[in-house]
């Protein structure tokens, strides 16, 4: 890990990996060192922000560094949000041309899979899922749309993710959700933070063939960057 200066009242946590960055803020998070304030959780870093009063850069450096870090109990046993998708989304077909599976076995794939929130970010709401099957891994659409709907459930380089309001977007549209994610009169307004785990839920009306094929059975019952960059990626 590197830990970066940033002002008089945060630092930048640079990790190895989206594992490391999820462990690290887990870790900071529940055992926070003192002077310790907001986390702001990405890709590959962990922005914390501190107060100079009780603590300095130096002195929460050292803290960082010598911080534990647990491995994080796997998505499977955690308490799991599930989300149910109607499999009709735009890119699916296209999706399955460029992994050479098909439709119905990009679903079976997809729904097996076990997700983690690693960050949030592009739009309030829009939560980055780790623990997509590498399969599934696609890059994101030439031209973005303008209008992705409420719902949309989609996939691009190795992360997950639902637009939790209507917004442009790249990503590859496998689906929707009737789930709402966001609420502003809620406390929190998103069902999906840093560390909740996911599933999701195929319902009826989508799945191309609806072939399970060699990928399982299905599962049962916010500014932009580039994805696979540090700070995570467009929408």
């Amino acid at each position: 890990m590197r830990v970066l200066r940033c002002g008089s009242d945060a630092v930048l946590i640079e990790t190895e990996d989206a594992e490391q960055a999820q462990r690290l803020h887990a870790a900071l998070r529940d055992t926070p060192p003192a002077g310790v304030g907001e986390l702001v959780p990405a890709a590959r870093t962990v922005l914390v922000h501190y107060d100079p009063a009780a603590t300095d850069w130096q002195r929460l450096r050292a803290a960082v560094t010598a911080l534990p870090l647990r491995a994080a109990p796997p998505a499977e046993a955690a308490e799991t949000v599930l989300i149910p998708v109607r499999y009709d989304g735009p890119d699916l077909a296209e999706v399955a041309r460029l992994t050479g599976l098909t439709p119905g076995q990009v679903v079976a794939r997809h729904t097996a899979g076990h997700y983690r929130v690693a960050f949030c970010g592009f739009a309030p709401g829009f939560a980055y899922l780790t623990g997509l099957d590498p399969r599934l891994r696609v890059p994101r659409r030439a031209e973005p749309r303008t209008r992705v709907p409420t719902g949309a459930v989609a996939v691009a380089d190795e992360y997950t993710g639902v637009y939790p309001r209507t917004s442009p977007g790249g990503w590859q549209l496998l689906g929707t959700t009737n789930l709402p994610l966001w609420d502003t009169t809620a406390d929190p307004p998103t069902r999906l933070r840093p560390g909740t785990a996911v599933r999701f839920v195929a319902v009826d009306g989508g799945g191309g063939d609806g072939a399970g094929g060699d990928g399982g059975g299905g599962g049962d019952c916010g500014g932009e960057g580039d994805v696979g960059e540090d700070e995570g990626g467009h929408g």
